[in-house]
């Protein structure tokens, strides 16, 4: 009888060539990666025969005396139709007009701006105060 007491043998991996092929896996995928195209859905775009025109902003000014300006020229608002139409030309894509209003200006007056530029085909745009500076008021 055999009392002694076997000791265990120590299993040992060898994890040398794990590295290897680790590290090779890890730049295979990092190559596949940055050749991957993400646009995967090939489509044929149409070309324009003319130059795109710029984007067209003509700014609308209302002081607290509700007087009316269109940049720095003063014009009246039964002129302001008028004089609005040739800075506008018809077919232009994307026309719009920026309303610069006085807190003070009632609400009547900015509408009346925005649908002249609504008859016009223009887009508008109320400008605001920069909300940082309006805070430090």
């Amino acid at each position: 009888m055999n009392l002694r007491k076997h000791k265990k043998a120590h299993i040992e991996m060898h994890t040398g060539a794990l590295n290897d092929i680790l590290f090779i896996l890890m730049l295979f995928f990092l190559i596949v990666s940055t050749m991957a195209n993400p646009n995967v859905i090939k489509l044929m775009l149409p070309k324009a025969k003319s130059n795109t025109k710029a984007k067209q902003t003509v700014v609308v000014s209302i002081d607290a005396s509700q007087q009316y300006y269109i940049g720095t020229q003063k014009v009246p608002l039964d002129q302001l139709r008028d004089a609005l139409a040739p800075k506008l030309p018809k077919g232009e894509v994307d026309a719009t007009i920026v309303i610069n209003a006085d807190e003070k200006v009632p609400i009547g007056n900015v509408v009346s701006v925005m649908q002249i530029a609504r008859e016009l085909g223009a887009k508008t745009v109320l400008g605001t105060a920069n909300p940082q500076s309006a805070v430090s008021k």
